[in-house]
């Protein structure tokens, strides 16, 4: 007698959301290294790329959260895993919401609370997008 495995293969990541999640972070580091390079050399225009970048991770986080909202609404077996990315996400949209009020201010007012938003929204940015392909993976089969 032959036993037969049967798996039910889970839904992965839609491309279009993997994408969305893994241009999110990229952007977030670049406007952390741009914090860094401030507060090592003082050029104002540091000031102005960080907060560019923060914006574009915003963007790419807002639709990423979004698209994470409407799985979560439509899961049926792995709610509970997407609530916890689902939360995660917003977390990191929040932060990043507040760094980028803090970055619209004075290069000179910004500089310790929007590097320290910096390095929040990066570790955030980091566990949303790990946590996104280590559970879920992209395409159907995993």
């Amino acid at each position: 007698m032959t036993t037969s495995d049967i798996r039910t293969v889970g839904r992965g990541l839609h491309p279009v959301h993997a994408v969305l999640l893994g241009g999110m972070f990229p952007l977030f580091l670049g406007g952390l290294l741009s914090d860094l390079a401030y507060a090592s050399s003082y050029q104002i225009q540091w000031t102005n790329f960080a907060s560019w970048l923060i914006v574009g991770g915003l963007v790419f986080s807002g639709f990423a959260l979004l698209w994470s909202i409407i799985e979560l609404i439509r899961a049926d077996r792995r709610r509970g895993q997407f609530l916890v990315f689902t939360l995660l996400l917003f977390a990191t949209w929040v932060v990043g919401f507040f760094n980028s009020l803090t970055h619209a201010k004075d290069a000179w007012s910004a500089m310790p609370m929007g590097l320290i938003l910096s390095v929040i929204g990066v570790l955030l940015a980091c566990a949303s997008t790990w946590l996104g392909f280590a559970k879920f993976g992209v395409g159907g089969e995993r």
